[in-house]
């Protein structure tokens, strides 16, 4: 299981808006019990391939996010990114790239514009398995 807070979900779904039409993409961060993941900081990167298709984090911004997710007392929890036409499911592509098997993999579909669709995925090989993924206002809860 994977949560992740209404605000940080809203920052994926914006900063993907105002990427369009290309993908978007980022990294996530935060803290394990077990099985499960809470994610705590979300990082919005950018898409060196400037591609509605495809996409690659910027090195140098990925670095940092590294350094300041250690900062936090943070691990990274995978990444994300978004696909414009497209649903919220891995492309061959996402799961030929997907080297780390502990990392989740959100992928932001916004084929609906109105009802964008967030989507986490454990991927090892061809294989992808949906994660459960709550969305929590965490305002309620801290």
């Amino acid at each position: 299981m994977i949560k992740i807070s209404k605000q940080d979900y809203k920052k994926i779904v914006d900063h993907a808006v105002a990427q369009l039409p290309n993908e978007a993409c980022g990294l996530i961060a935060g803290k394990t019990d077990g099985a499960d993941k809470r994610i705590e900081k979300v990082y919005l990167l950018t898409n060196t391939d400037q591609s509605r298709e495809h996409f690659s984090l910027d090195p140098k911004e990925q670095l940092a996010a590294i350094k300041d997710m250690r900062s936090l007392g943070y691990i990274p929890l995978g990444n994300w990114h978004s696909h414009p036409e497209t649903p919220s499911r891995p492309s061959e592509e996402d799961k030929r790239l997907a080297y780390d098997k502990n990392a989740s993999y959100l992928i932001l579909s916004l084929m609906e514009r109105e009802n964008p669709v967030l989507n986490s995925f454990h991927i090892e090989g061809t294989d992808a398995k949906k994660e459960e993924l709550i969305i929590e206002d965490r305002s309620e809860i801290e």
